[in-house]
């Protein structure tokens, strides 16, 4: 019989792992290129706004009109986050809250049928055991064989 050695690597899994360091690799190379580009468009805009005062206002002007519609998109996005939410309060009151309670009350009714059937057939079958049991012991002691 063959030992079970657990250094011992299959080609699948030593193909999936390495596609999964290459894909890690490739994430890391996005994020340094992008970290990169954002620091030299950091630069540009310092080196822009140091220029003249003309540059500077055109380059504001250009930045205000940006964050105007940056602000439009945002609220934009809110409104329909806000509906959203309604949308799923509405859903959780009208059609998940009576569905709970049904549900509520078929346990509650389970539990009563659970609790008669226990009173009313399990304890008198286990008390008539129970006596039956005493009696066959006593007839046992007395001698008196049954069935």
């Amino acid at each position: 019989m063959a030992e079970y050695n657990p250094d011992a690597v299959n080609p699948e899994e030593a193909a999936a792992s390495s596609a999964t360091l290459r894909r890690q690799r490739l994430m890391i190379l996005w994020i340094v290129l992008g970290g990169l580009v954002f620091l030299a468009l950091v630069v540009l805009a310092v080196f822009g706004l140091l220029q003249s005062g003309e540059q500077t206002a055109k380059i504001r002007d250009i930045f205000i009109i940006f964050m105007a519609f940056e602000s439009l998109v945002i609220g934009a996005a809110l409104v329909i986050l806000v509906i959203q939410v309604a949308s799923l309060i509405n859903l959780l009151q009208n059609e998940v809250k009576p569905i709970l309670d049904a549900t509520n009350e078929t346990v509650n009714t389970l539990r009563g049928t659970t609790t008669f059937l226990s009173e009313n057939l399990v304890e008198p079958v286990i008390k008539l055991n129970s006596y039956l049991a005493g009696l066959r012991r006593l007839f046992q002691l007395f001698g008196v064989k049954g069935k």
